[in-house]
């Protein structure tokens, strides 16, 4: 509860299938990256054109992905 308090997500699993997220009250939900392509989808209709991604954004992007580390899950055994 401590690590939850101060803003850490804690999913709670079922034979190795998440079933929950535990997180502190007021936290804004991350969107997943299916709600990010259907609302892309939906401003190209909009639109009438597709939305090009801002390069020092898609720089952001490509520099997170590289430098991500794996989900330490070692404390869920």
């Amino acid at each position: 509860m401590e690590k939850v308090r101060a803003g850490a997500e804690v999913v709670i699993e079922s034979n190795d299938q998440p079933v929950a997220v535990l997180h502190a009250p007021g936290l804004p939900r991350a969107r997943k990256i299916s709600e990010s392509i259907a609302l892309a989808e939906a401003h190209t209709k909009e639109l009438g054109y597709e939305p090009v991604m801002d390069e020092d954004f898609a720089a952001d992007v490509r520099a997170r992905i590289a430098n991500r580390k794996p989900r330490d899950t070692s404390a869920w055994d």
